[in-house]
């Protein structure tokens, strides 16, 4: 077998192992779905719920709340100390992941994260002085652990706005918005309940990161 062709079916077989996870964030957890090729019929391998607030530490599930009014630099160390915290987390539930997967014979070849639509502006204390804004920074902070968790692992990461990632995932699969939407509540039908927005969301951006480690 000539070497060309080795090297096609060798990325094959790499893709049908491949498994990709999706997040959707909330204050202090997000939802998370791990799916599996081939891209395009894809197999949920797992889902479930990833906590990234310590409920010991003070104001781990809303950082931005517990700092509204304090002292701004004392406000900077407790949202630091929040998200160092967090980040730990983060990456104890991807070493988790990784080896779960890797226990279903397949490897992690991307992550996906659905992003916020709101923009924050430059400084800590006009964030503080917002309440959009701090509801706003909280998820940025615990999308930014999770970012930070898959980059120290060299895991490839696919970031879409929540607002467009039907649209995304309908042009990269050629599929209409409804049979799309169909598909993903296929998707979670072996698994049985629970399979609500959360999940139906993780499940696509996940999607579309298999689809980006596959190209």
């Amino acid at each position: 077998m000539s070497r060309t062709l080795t090297a096609r079916f060798a990325k094959i077989d790499d893709m049908r192992l491949a498994a990709a996870i999706g997040f959707r964030v909330h204050s202090g957890w997000a939802a998370s779905v791990v799916i599996a090729g081939p891209t395009a019929k894809p197999v949920v391998l797992r889902r479930e719920r990833i906590v990234l607030s310590d409920p010991s530490l003070h104001g781990s599930v809303q950082p931005y709340h517990a700092a509204e009014y304090r002292e701004l630099s004392q406000a900077s160390r407790l949202i630091e100390q929040c998200r160092d915290s967090s980040r730990q987390l983060a990456d104890q539930a991807f070493s988790r992941l990784a080896d779960d997967v890797g226990n279903t014979q397949h490897h992690l070849a991307g992550c996906g994260i659905l992003l916020g639509s709101g923009r924050l502006p430059d400084t800590l204390e006009a964030v503080l002085r917002s309440h959009a804004y701090i509801h706003t920074a909280e998820g940025e902070l615990f999308r930014d652990v999770l970012r930070w968790a898959a980059d120290r692992r060299g895991i490839p990461l696919t970031l879409v706005k929540e607002r467009d990632a039907m649209i995304a995932a309908s042009k990269k699969l050629r599929l209409a918005g409804q049979e799309l939407q169909t598909r993903i509540q296929e998707l979670g039908r072996p698994l049985g309940p629970p399979w609500r927005q959360d999940e139906k969301l993780a499940a696509l951006i996940a999607w579309l990161s298999l689809l980006g480690a596959a190209a």
